[in-house]
């Protein structure tokens, strides 16, 4: 990787970062003025209304880097950075018109998936509900050319594995969102590993790497007003943007290349978002077990019994983002 792409992903990163810092308390204001917020109850930790700003905010630092950098370059601002110089159009010139119907779809189901779970958090939708409406967000992504082949040549095949995959992510990730940083904390890491195994691929995909690692910063922006005490949470509506966001960038890259044409390349995904998946497995197969919805929420999730186990709910999330650090780093092994 050149010290000129360097530079732009870091640009990415930072920008992402900046903006989430600074708006997230303003969508934090906003939530409590408008009550979009999470009443204490039941299996509920916090003792007073908390605002589910988290969505809003991380959706607000990808727009807004992203509608900057077109600014500049329209502008020249880019040619006049020498390191910089002829880079950022050749990122643009050359990925977005091949994938203009792919980021046009990608971006609009980002902005769906928030409104489901902007929904959600508001009204408390019935899980039938909420299931069509991501599965209508899922079709969208694979119908715009965005879909998985797993070596089958066929088009049924590719769009129902597509929207199964997109499904399983968005709700392993909202299955996590059961304390504080856990969601958040896995996304930035797997997003980082995504944007690093696009960047470092045998052919560079530049701009899979900057969603990526745009999608890490805004993430690890939203951490300080979540993680260790929570001033706001992600909700539904974060949860949902987060789970969508990793299973997009699980398809965008071509893992299975001519230069890297090895079939365990396509395991990548796999290994970066083991520890949502691998709980979500864990909690549908043992609520089916005990005769109860898959969809009901319960104690029984890998942070819940790391608590049980004596480990307070600070270390149970740092001791989970470890191990989601450590498996994911074997996909680069």
């Amino acid at each position: 990787m050149s010290v000129r792409f360097a530079l732009i992903y870091s640009a990415a990163w930072v920008s992402a970062f900046a903006t989430a810092l600074l708006a997230l308390p303003l969508w934090r204001k906003w939530c409590l003025r408008t009550g979009l917020v999470d009443d204490p109850g039941h299996r509920k930790i916090h003792d007073q209304a908390m605002p589910l700003a988290g969505g809003l905010a991380v959706m607000t630092s990808l727009a807004i880097p992203t509608l900057l950098a077109k600014l500049a370059l329209f502008t020249g601002f880019w040619s006049s950075i020498p390191i910089l110089a002829n880079t950022p159009g050749s990122l643009i010139a050359e990925g977005v018109p091949k994938r203009s119907l792919e980021l046009g779809a990608i971006f609009v189901g980002a902005i769906g998936i928030l409104l489901v779970g902007l929904w959600d958090d508001k009204h408390e939708s019935r899980p039938a509900g909420k299931f069509i409406c991501q599965f209508a967000v899922a079709a969208l992504v694979a119908a715009s050319g965005a879909r998985i082949t797993l070596f089958v040549h066929s088009t049924l095949f590719s769009f129902a594995i597509t929207i199964l995959w997109i499904l399983t992510v968005i709700n392993a990730f909202n299955f996590m969102d059961n304390m504080n940083g856990l969601c958040g904390g896995l996304g930035a890491i797997g997003a980082f590993y995504f944007g690093l195994a696009a960047a470092l691929a045998p052919i560079p995909q530049y701009l899979v790497a900057l969603i990526a690692f745009l999608t890490c910063g805004a993430l690890v922006g939203f951490l300080p007003y979540n993680f260790p005490r929570a001033k706001s949470f992600l909700g539904d509506s974060g949860s949902h943007l987060v789970g969508y966001l990793l299973a997009v960038l699980a398809i965008l890259p071509h893992f299975y290349t001519s230069k890297n044409a090895h079939a365990l390349a396509v395991l990548t995904p796999l290994l970066v978002l083991a520890v949502p998946l691998g709980d979500l497995v864990w909690v549908v197969i043992l609520r089916w077990r005990m005769g109860k919805p898959f969809y009901i929420g319960d104690t029984n999730h890998l942070s819940h019994r790391l608590v049980r186990l004596g480990l307070s709910r600070t270390r149970a999330v740092l001791v989970i983002w470890v191990l989601a650090i450590a498996v994911g780093a074997l996909a680069f092994i």
